[in-house]
């Protein structure tokens, strides 16, 4: 069975890696994104991490690769590479036929495939996805399921149709999500879990057994559609809770950011570490976004959240500089009691 893999970043590193060392040659083909600059920077699926072409070119070293040939002349050395800007296009379907898979399996590609490119395979396509289906469907599940509180996750694969990410269920499987874990963290375990069940999928379609996946109940779908810079904003409104995960859910991309106001001219503030605090009296005249200075400490950030409980900021990146924890931001900025965090233009 002639299998193609399509993927882009560290999400996928672990799946191509693992379809790799599991069945060898028949691994004929890699779609991946062109490399960005800056990929870093993207989001979780832009990570590079080692690099899916570097990835393929390593396995075109292996030792082993000729004598895998000389037992089976049908098999290839070298992996065709593709990174078409759209696979879509007359010319990303040519790159795709020449690799003439049977089975595709995707994950984190970063593209919806089209009808033209799902009629290729002879078997079908699969794809690798960072959630309990039908919970999550879209660009960044991970991030949404942090979000919103839940206190599990998993990986899906399903079977690749039109819609997104609606396709049957072939397998599935859950993980705690733990309490202090941020998107790319999560995202980092629930890349391990997938590569392990894409494995177990491919066996299936190469057993020669029809497979048969379940459907997705279309009452419990939800969305986590592609997160972008504005989303890291943090709405002091919120629960202090409800904040706390917020920061969690935008690392590594886009992360949260707030803005200071005090005597001093506003500062743009990333925050990528902050935790729930416990509550000192006095707070009736605060509101929320107010920074509070905590009884007995000089060196602790915190501000008033919407339900008057407090968000302590333990790792902060001031504009232009690098990150630094709150005690060292404290010594070169000075805080007044009731200076405010809120958005960029305060109401």
């Amino acid at each position: 069975m002639r299998i193609v893999m399509m993927g882009t970043g560290t999400f996928a590193e672990p799946t191509f890696e693992a379809l790799l060392s599991n069945f060898g040659g028949d691994v004929v083909g890699l779609v991946t994104q062109p490399q960005r600059d800056g990929g870093n920077k993207r989001g979780s699926t832009r990570q590079t991490g080692k690099g899916m072409a570097n990835i393929a070119r390593a396995a075109q070293q292996e030792p082993d690769a000729q004598a895998r040939v000389d037992l089976n002349p049908c098999l290839r050395v070298g992996l065709l590479i593709a990174s078409p800007e759209s696979i879509n296009t007359p010319e990303g379907i040519a790159a795709l036929r020449d690799m003439r898979p049977d089975l595709m399996v995707v994950a984190a590609y970063g593209q919806i495939l089209s009808k033209d490119v799902l009629t290729i395979p002879t078997v079908g396509t699969i794809n690798v996805h960072a959630s309990l289906l039908p919970k999550y469907r879209g660009a960044a599940p991970v991030a949404y399921a942090i979000l919103n509180g839940e206190t599990q996750t998993g990986v899906t694969i399903i079977k690749v149709t039109p819609g997104l990410d609606s396709g049957d269920m072939i397998l599935q499987e859950s993980l705690d999500i733990l309490p202090d874990e941020t998107t790319g963290e999560l995202e980092a375990r629930l890349a391990v879990l997938g590569a392990r069940l894409a494995v177990e999928a491919v066996r299936k379609y190469q057993s020669g057994e029809p497979v048969i996946g379940v459907k997705q109940d279309p009452a419990l779908v939800t969305k986590a559609p592609k997160t972008k810079k504005e989303h890291g904003l943090i709405d002091w409104s919120k629960s202090a809770e409800e904040i706390c995960r917020h920061v969690r859910a935008m690392q590594p991309w886009p992360t949260a950011y707030t803005f200071l106001y005090s005597a001093s001219p506003q500062i743009r503030l990333i925050v990528t570490k902050a935790r729930l605090q416990s509550v000192p009296e006095g707070l009736l005249h605060a509101q929320p976004g107010h920074v509070i200075e905590i009884p007995g400490s000089k060196t602790r950030l915190c501000a008033v959240a919407g339900d008057w409980k407090l968000v302590e900021l333990i790792e902060v990146q001031p504009a232009g500089k690098k990150r630094m924890m709150a005690d060292e931001f404290l010594r070169g900025h000075r805080i007044q009691l009731f200076d405010r965090f809120g958005p960029e233009t305060l109401p």
